[in-house]
């Protein structure tokens, strides 16, 4: 086995995943942007979720907002569902997994507010579960998806926004997440302070 090889295989794939989703995803991804956008100048917040490498994403994301992404500017609302293991565990245990993330949308979600929904399949049940809490919250949902974007495809309307990667392999789709957080933080700043 050629390790040098195999690595570089992984970055070409990464790549041109990256490549061929540019002309699918830029639109989207811009609406999300101008969505996300109005729901913080309302005074709203995003509440993002994910199962996993979603789950880190979700945090990532969070993070870059109430931080910073790249340049100096307020702090802006944001909160990953993913990170309290008391709410995870007590509602994981006393009803089920499924609700770990609904049962806070439903605490937390206010009509101005919006889900970022990830998952690398678009059939994550917690996720799905969470989508709906949002729509009876009347919240709008970005979700960020793959694979045709599962089950999450069929439950978004028409106020929502659907990232779904053009790929298979759970590590280029994550790939791709990755990059359209980084897309949505680099936006949202754009709209917030300019360009540079």
């Amino acid at each position: 086995m050629n390790l040098v090889s195999r690595i570089s295989e992984h970055f070409i794939d990464s790549a041109q995943t990256k490549l061929s989703s540019t002309e699918v995803l830029a639109a989207p991804i811009a609406d999300a942007v101008e969505l996300m956008v109005e729901s913080l100048m309302a005074t709203g917040k995003i509440l993002a979720c994910g199962n996993g490498g979603s789950a880190a994403d979700a945090q990532h994301f969070a993070a870059e907002l109430v931080g910073r992404y790249e340049r100096e500017r307020p702090e802006l609302a944001a909160i990953a569902l993913t990170v309290d293991s008391s709410i995870l565990t007590a509602v994981a245990n006393d009803y089920s997994f499924e609700q770990v993330f609904a049962k806070q949308v439903r605490a937390l979600g206010q009509p101005q507010d919006v889900l970022l929904a990830i998952s690398t399949s678009g059939n994550s049940a917690n996720v799905i579960a969470a989508i709906d809490a949002a729509h009876e919250r009347e919240m709008r949902v970005v979700a960020l998806t793959g694979r045709g974007g599962g089950r999450i495809a069929e439950l978004l309307t028409d106020r929502d926004i659907h990232i779904c990667v053009p790929a298979e392999r759970t590590a280029r789709i994550q790939e791709v997440h990755l990059l359209t957080l980084h897309c949505l933080c680099d936006g949202i700043d754009c709209m917030l302070l300019g360009t540079e």
